[in-house]
């Protein structure tokens, strides 16, 4: 099973995490190391804890999904958090995933995408090569290619780049998930929230493969939860409440 870490837990390491993140953030270079937005602990008064979205379970193959960059206003240095699709971690000690992190160790939204093959630390693209910004269109997709071998794309519509990695890992294959998460366990006020479109494992629509939705904790104070699932089956908006 995954492993529990109490919110406080996490909070703790905010500290340590945000400084971290400034530091890839300013290198701008792949390869940095930072936070990582990995395997799935729960906090003690909500479902998800770190994690929000919708979650499958299963032996998949692929989860590929879309979503708006948000613009965020930052609350806090300590404020970080992802947008992510992959496969694995809810139940296994393991993830693979790829997305778009934004830091708000410097006092103003740094955005840069990412990915990572948990346990392993986070990659981060250099800004230069993989610039994002709020309102631009990302989409990603997790693919497992072989037993332990995985594609992981990512594109910016907008700005009109696309990265891919090739990456193994001893893997469990047990879940695929479209995610926000915050490893320092708190987030940036986030305009209209974070809308997820094209959700599919496998080919199949979300809504198709027994989703379970998580809501992701706020600080202790408040969550994140996953709307409904649109009438397109593929499409749902992490909201703070």
């Amino acid at each position: 099973m995954h492993a529990r870490l109490s919110a406080r837990t996490v909070r703790l390491l905010a500290v340590t995490a945000a400084a971290a993140a400034s530091l890839a953030a300013a290198a701008g270079t792949a390869g940095a190391a930072t936070p990582g937005f990995g395997s799935h602990f729960h906090g003690q008064n909500y479902s998800g804890g770190n994690w929000g979205g919708y979650v499958s379970f299963g032996d998949f193959t692929t989860a590929t999904a879309s979503w708006t960059e948000p613009s965020v206003t930052c609350n806090s240095s300590n404020d970080l958090f992802a947008p992510w699709v992959g496969i694995d971690g809810d139940g296994s000690s393991t993830v693979e995933q790829t997305g778009v992190a934004t830091d708000c160790s410097s006092g103003s939204p740094v955005y840069q995408a990412w990915y990572e093959m948990f346990p392993d630390a986070p990659v981060y693209y250099s800004t230069s090569e993989a610039p994002v910004a709020a309102g631009d269109q990302i989409s990603a997709t997790v693919t497992r290619t072989g037993d332990n071998t995985y594609k992981l794309d990512i594109s910016d519509t907008t700005k009109g780049w696309s990265k891919t990695i090739t990456k193994s890992l001893d893997s469990k294959h047990a879940s695929a998930e479209a995610i926000i998460e915050s490893p320092s366990d708190s987030y940036p006020s986030i305009d209209g929230g974070v809308k997820f479109s094209g959700v599919k494992f496998d080919d199949k629509n979300l809504a198709d493969t027994s989703p379970q939705g998580l809501d992701a904790d706020d600080n202790g104070s408040a969550t994140f939860s996953p709307g409904d699932i649109g009438s397109d089956g593929q499409s749902f908006t992490m909201t703070r409440h």
